[in-house]
């Protein structure tokens, strides 16, 4: 091994994706999804050598180890065909080990190694972890235990050097017996919206605009660090034929988790909770939303008082899909008994790839990581020719601005200039009304827009929402836009009182700033905002100063630059594309800025 190693992490599993640490410190991460154009894609055999190795170039070095991750599905079942394919894609010798780390192992490891802390206790969350006989970590099991329980929360006692597994809870894998917050989560998200895999994010972003109590539903029952769905939930569930499980075709969606249709299609005609835009099916959905989040958020409390109780720690470093939920991140920072709290940008499946790789680092290779989440741009280096390359051939409207190599003439939608002062430029478009992408350097790892795959607009324009959620991103229009402020400002708009650069916790717009950013400010007036600071993102903090200067506000709206259904954009070409076919009325990419020769009517118009 050289002086530096090489560690390829690889989740198999849902939301697949990939981390390359570098020595020490170093770290990229892809996901699947970024190159498939598919949102949530899971991982399969032919990722490592069609997916992964030509959008990754350190692939193409010496690999010093490997480490997947696999949870509860089947892809477990071809571990061997999984090594055959790395081996080959990878050019690896037998002497190059490759081995296999479980679910919430890889997902502690991407959550307390990178945080700031050097103790900490460790949470993790979700619907279906490793079984017990794929664990690689030591914990006590129940009397009644067998190789085929599934971990859904795991508890730990975190410092460097070593990690602590205090305690399980574990699950039959019965969806018609749910247990634990994480199958809570899913079967929620599914009821409300049918074939969402588990994404909760618009059900917690839905949950203001309805009554908790509406349904008389209950609370979740905790028994120390295990939680409980009581019936009433369990049979809502039922009657809604939600499903938790991987939808792999239509004939197992309509079939639901209960076996057949129990119910479930005639339930929704009959009056069941699938999202619809307006009405009293709207109004259903909302009430069952704000239930389920209460209960969610009042369970997590709970287990995490337990987890305190326990460990006598300061700092909590969460993760799993459920810690991607704003709102109760921010309650966990108001009212749990820790007075820290990290959240990995990529708390979901997909970032456990990172955590595959701190692993292989700390517990195989014995190299304590470096590595700290300071910056979520970890995807592949993104250089100005490989920009140079995108615009080539796209029609120039002043060609004394643009290098003499790149055509001018063209016909074409689009033309593309190099101002001489970009970010003034760019103040002007939003000044107007404009919507602008903002494409530069390497990607966001997480699935939140943080300066770098990012759309832009007027926070103080009330049009601005409608006009993102239905002519640039295709979604609901309920939506909440993410304010970013520049750190100086945070805390007098925000009720923040700390760092938020990966906008993971929401907190309450302070009432004088709600009516002057109708944009960002959520129907219960709360917002999740991003704290932009010159170190970590030097573009987004001078546009936001000189944003401030001109119009007196420290704030931009953000959302994540994508059309309808997609996700991030990963490459040049993906950022253009998305200029061209959503409502987007520019796109910079310094230094260059693209524009429409037709531009679509302003917000409001």
């Amino acid at each position: 091994m050289a002086d530096f190693p090489i560690v390829v992490g690889i989740n198999r599993t849902q939301d697949g994706s990939i981390a390359v640490a570098v020595g020490e410190s170093g770290m990229y991460s892809l996901q699947k999804e970024r190159v498939s154009r598919r949102e949530h894609h899971w991982g399969r055999l032919g990722d490592l050598p069609d997916r992964y190795v030509p959008a990754m170039p350190l692939l193409k070095e010496r690999v010093d180890l490997v480490v997947e991750g696999y949870a509860a599905d089947t892809e477990i079942e071809h571990a061997g065909a999984y090594e055959q394919e790395t081996r080959q894609a990878l050019g690896l010798g037998d002497e190059t080990p490759i081995v296999m780390v479980s679910s919430h192992l890889s997902h502690v490891y991407g959550a307390f190694h990178p945080s700031p802390f050097d103790e900490a206790a460790g949470l993790v969350i979700d619907a279906r972890g490793s079984r017990i006989g794929d664990l690689v970590e030591q914990v006590e099991l129940p009397p009644d235990a067998n190789e085929d329980l599934l971990e859904v929360a795991s508890y730990y006692r975190c410092a460097r050097g070593r990690i602590e597994c205090l305690a399980k809870q574990f699950w039959d894998g019965d969806w018609a017996r749910p247990a634990g917050l994480g199958c809570f989560y899913v079967l929620l998200a599914e009821v409300t919206w049918p074939g969402s895999e588990g994404d909760g994010t618009q059900v917690m972003e839905l949950a203001p605009f309805g009554d908790p109590d509406a349904l008389g539903l209950p609370d979740l029952d905790v028994r120390g660090h295990e939680v409980h769905i009581p019936p009433a939930w369990t049979e809502l569930f039922r009657r809604s034929g939600a499903s938790g499980e991987e939808p792999r075709d239509e004939e197992f969606r309509r079939a639901g988790a209960f076996g057949g249709d129990s119910g479930g299609g005639e339930f929704r005609r009959a009056g069941g909770f699938a999202y619809e835009p307006g009405g009293e099916e709207f109004r259903r959905a909302a009430n069952l939303a704000a239930a389920g989040r209460r209960a969610f958020e009042r369970a997590l409390l709970q287990v995490v008082a337990w987890l305190h109780a326990e460990t006598g720690l300061d700092a909590l470093a969460f993760s799993g899909g459920t810690a991607l939920s704003a709102s109760a991140n921010g309650r966990l920072i108001r009212e749990s008994p820790f007075r820290e709290l990290f959240v990995p940008p990529a708390p979901h499946a997909g970032g456990t790839a990172v955590g595959c790789a701190l692993y292989g680092l700390a517990a195989c290779l014995g190299v304590r990581p470096g590595f700290r989440w300071t910056d979520d741009f970890l995807g592949p280096d993104r250089d100005e020719p490989e920009i140079e390359a995108a615009v080539r051939g796209l029609p120039v409207e002043r060609p004394e601005d643009v290098p003499p190599d790149l055509p001018g003439g063209l016909p074409g939608d689009l033309y593309v200039e190099r101002p001489a002062d970009l970010t003034a430029t760019l103040v002007t478009l939003l000044e107007s009304g404009r919507v602008v992408g903002l494409y530069q350097g390497r990607s966001e790892s997480g699935p939140r827009a943080l300066g770098h795959r990012s759309i832009l607009g007027d926070p103080r324009d009330p049009d601005l929402q409608d006009y993102v959620n239905f002519e640039v991103k295709g979604r609901e229009w309920f939506r909440p836009l993410a304010p970013v402020v520049t750190a100086e400002h945070a805390e007098r708009i925000f009720e923040l009182d700390r760092p938020s650069p990966f906008r993971q916790y929401a907190a309450a717009v302070r009432p004088e700033y709600r009516d002057l950013l109708p944009g960002v400010t959520h129907v219960d007036g709360t917002a999740t905002p991003q704290t932009a600071e010159r170190e970590r993102t030097p573009f987004l903090h001078a546009l936001l100063m000189a944003w401030h200067a001109r119009t007196g506000t420290p704030v931009l709206a953000n959302a994540t630059l994508s059309g309808p259904g997609e996700p991030p954009a990963e490459t040049p070409e993906h950022a253009i594309q998305t200029l061209r076919e959503t409502g987007l009325h520019a796109l910079a990419m310094p230094p260059y800025l693209i524009r429409k020769r037709a531009e679509p009517p302003l917000p409001g118009a």
